[in-house]
């Protein structure tokens, strides 16, 4: 492997020399650099295409709406487009390198048709990215949602190839991987729990979100440390033109953002707040017990910016959110993420931009139980420390450069339990872990030809296990082979591995394209859960001296066409994923509060592969699309099914997504979505016995039967008042499972009552005919 990334790297220094030795001798070049943002908020439009419109080359921003245009002396005619907003154009005459900030208006709501545009109309052709797909929340607003709470990681799991965990579910699983193989960063910090009320809402606010992007396993090499993907959310700056309100009120949850100038068009801050309120109604009951639970959420968004002149620019962002549920005084949990993200961005030419990161991330649970007399407590958690550098080099308008590098403190509490009485204290707990985690990379992407491009990268991660701690070694068997002390910050075990990844686009006409990648990567953190969904109460774990890192190395092929003049878009991608020191856990395993849970572990192998087919009308009075999944993912552990490969518990043979929204007007939205996939893989009984008179169930081969097949439709209408000055608003009214089918959530076997020597499944199920309403209002 590491001849191999030698040689990927002298590949890339020749292309490199090559290009230099180019622009020595090519004409006279300036180059054109600047923000684009929202006319009205100052916002950063991340992703706005600017386009030299003689030449027909062009560039996007970065994800601070910065971007850098280099051309040859002379006059050109700049377009600047970005989704849902009036293209622009600039005529200049370049004769020296220039500052040019430019300003896009929103479109606004026709009566004849709604006009949504891509970041430009042919991007999904002509870009090298695969497997990628981008949401603006603004965009997607319409399509009906559960409980009324427009939810960022539910939609995404409408698009091929990623899917719910489960029914109603945040959680989302990614190309045959498993949650925790998803990287999810909300302005770069690291968010561990996406969830809140066990998976029904997401932790993210939609109103305090501006761009979403997720990357199927094929991330830019400054991104790593996940298998299966990388989901990049990016929150709103804050309005610095004027002082803004908005927010919504629902059934069980309402939100409210403020969002405002400190100075005008140089600093500005947002605050963002949601809570759900169903636990006030139980103060309405007469039953006792019941007026002593609650069961709720809340969170909360802050960030703010200050412009120090015209090459700095500081922004601090936050977020905290916390679950509470309580049964009278008898039981009770909390969890939660906290964040903060201080970034400082540095122009050091019109075109060398520097990113600067300093991240903390924590999420942690506190369950109570009361047990007679005794209060018993249960913690755990896990606690980052980040910094990056980020440098973007925008050699000329073909070749971009990324470099630089990042390093993760890691704290991991495993499990505390505290336990007291009028009598006596008791405390139990796991050792706590240590680790840091480090990467230096470097990307480049080339226009080598006019109808061929590349972008091609290296990645060097490194994880150390560090001390204080008593080092258990195990053997394949779980027992105990070696017990050693480690000091403050030893080392105690090393992983570290390159990460090469390319994408190539050959374009076949201005409208059709084929594009095919290649990407490694490598995962030190994992989770430990024994269940079929996520829980709060699941463990993260580092990579150990008894628990390798995960490694995935994806390959893909795709054919991309767009129609009728960029109004309809279609692809076809096919990815094939091999899958090294998986983990799955022994039947009948003890996870919570188990100093020796590594030697419950069993490591294995896996692969995925599928085929993914998307169709999409882009604009128009009726907008959506089309997106159907066929793949396979299996594992195979030499001490599961005696080595033979059985499929993932998220193995799922078919995927269908069909989402369609009509503006019939400029007051009337109609919504739809339709959703249909295989059933997940589990693991039945497949007889029973008796011992002694107790019944026993019988478990043979792992995951060899399915869940029943999950469909469902959900409908809704948002209506448009009537503009009253600056204040706005809507109503929104939707119905999840619209025709009431009876997706199981799970299943389980009981004793059948006239005849023991018979079992009874029975069959959970949630949210049928679940609708909801919700007021949105802005001014």
């Amino acid at each position: 492997m590491e001849r191999l990334a030698r040689r990927f790297l002298k590949i890339a220094m020749m292309c490199l020399f090559l290009l230099m030795n180019n622009q020595l001798r090519a004409d006279v070049e300036y180059t054109i650099s600047g923000y684009v943002k929202d006319i009205k908020t100052g916002e950063a439009l991340i992703g706005a295409s600017i386009i030299d419109t003689v030449h027909k080359s062009g560039c996007k921003t970065n994800s601070y709406g910065f971007y850098s245009f280099t051309l040859r002396t002379g006059e050109h005619v700049i377009k600047y487009r970005y989704i849902g907003y009036d293209s622009k154009e600039q005529k200049i005459n370049l004769t020296a390198n220039i500052t040019l900030n430019v300003e896009l208006n929103q479109l606004s709501v026709q009566t004849k048709e709604v006009v949504v545009t891509g970041e430009r109309g042919d991007d999904n052709i002509k870009n090298t990215e695969m497997g990628v797909s981008r949401i603006v929340p603004s965009e997607v607003k319409t399509i009906p949602v559960f409980f009324g709470e427009q939810d960022i990681l539910k939609t995404i799991q409408l698009l091929p190839g990623i899917s719910g965990v489960s029914e109603g579910s945040s959680g989302f699983v990614v190309r045959g991987g498993s949650p925790d193989q998803n990287l999810i960063l909300l302005d770069e910090a690291n968010v561990y729990n996406p969830s809140h009320l066990l998976g029904f809402f997401s932790v993210f606010n939609s109103d305090a979100i501006n761009d979403v992007k997720i990357y199927k396993g094929s991330a830019p090499a400054q991104y790593g440390g996940r298998l299966s993907s990388l989901l990049d959310i990016k929150m709103n700056e804050g309005n610095n033109k004027k002082f803004d309100v908005n927010g919504g009120i629902g059934l069980i949850s309402s939100r409210l953002t403020i969002q405002g100038p400190i100075i005008e068009d140089e600093s500005s801050f947002i605050i963002s707040g949601r809570r759900t309120y169903a636990d006030l109604f139980l103060l309405l009951t007469s039953d006792t017990n019941l007026k002593k639970s609650s069961v709720y959420f809340y969170d909360l968004n802050l960030k703010a910016n200050y412009k120090f002149g015209e090459h700095d620019r500081l922004f601090v962002s936050g977020y905290l959110g916390r679950d509470v549920a309580t049964v009278s005084d008898q039981f009770g949990f909390n969890f939660g993420n906290t964040t903060l993200t201080t970034r400082w961005n540095h122009l050091f030419s019109d075109n060398l931009f520097l990113n600067t990161s300093f991240i903390y991330s924590k999420y942690g649970y506190v369950v109570n139980l009361e047990n007679g007399a005794a209060l018993i407590d249960v913690t755990s958690a896990i606690q980052d420390f980040n910094i990056k550098e980020d440098f973007e080099y925008f050699i000329n308008t073909n070749n971009t450069l990324n470099f630089g590098l990042n390093a993760v403190y890691h704290t991991f509490v495993p499990g505390q339990l505290n336990s007291k009485d009028s009598i006596s204290n008791f405390s139990n707990s796991v050792s706590n872990k240590y680790a840091m985690e480090f990467a230096f990379f470097i990307s480049h992407e080339l226009d080598l030809l006019k109808n061929f491009k590349v972008n091609y990268g290296l990645r060097y991660s490194g994880f150390a296990e560090l001390g204080p701690g008593n080092v258990i070694t195990y053997n394949s068997a779980g027992d105990v082979t070696d017990i050693r002390n480690y000091n403050n910050n030893q080392l105690i075990k090393y992983y570290g591995g390159f990460e090469p990844r390319i994408s190539l686009n050959y374009l076949l006409q201005d409208n059709n394209s084929i594009k095919a990648s290649y990407t490694r990567n490598m995962q030190y953190l994992h989770l430990l859960s024994n269940t079929t969904s996520t829980t709060p109460l699941d463990i993260w774990q580092p990579s150990t001296n008894n628990v390798l890192p995960g490694i995935a190395d994806q390959i893909s092929l795709g054919y991309y066409q767009n129609f009728d003049n960029n109004l309809f878009e279609a692809s076809i991608e096919g990815y094939y994923k091999i899958l090294q020191n998986q983990i799955e856990y022994k039947n009948g395993a003890d996870l919570l509060l188990n100093p020796y849970v590594e030697s419950e572990l069993v490591y294995g192998a896996g692969k995925a592969y599928g085929i993914e087919l998307f169709i999409k009308k882009n604009y128009g009075k009726f907008t959506g699309w089309l997106s159907y999944t066929l793949s396979r993912s299996e594992r195979t552990f030499d001490g599961i099914d005696n080595g033979n490969p059985f499929p993932f518990k998220y193995d799922r043979t078919h995927d269908i997504s069909l989402v369609g929204s009509y503006q019939l007007d400029k007051h009337w939205n109609f919504s739809a979505t339709w959703v249909y996939y295989t059933g997940n893989a589990v693991t039945f009984p497949s007889g029973k016995y008796d011992i002694g008179g107790n019944v026993v169930n019988l478990f043979t081969t792992r995951n060899s039967y399915r869940m029943p097949a999950y469909h469902r439709l959900d409908i809704g209408f948002t209506y448009y008042f009537e503009d009253k000055g600056k204040y706005q608003s809507n109503l929104n009214v939707s119905l999840y499972n619209a025709y009431g089918r009876k997706n199981a959530y799970s299943i389980n076997f009981v004793q059948n009552k006239l005849d023991p020597t018979k079992s009874d499944a029975v069959m959970t199920y949630f949210f049928t005919f679940c609708p909801s309403v919700t007021y949105n209002f802005n001014f």
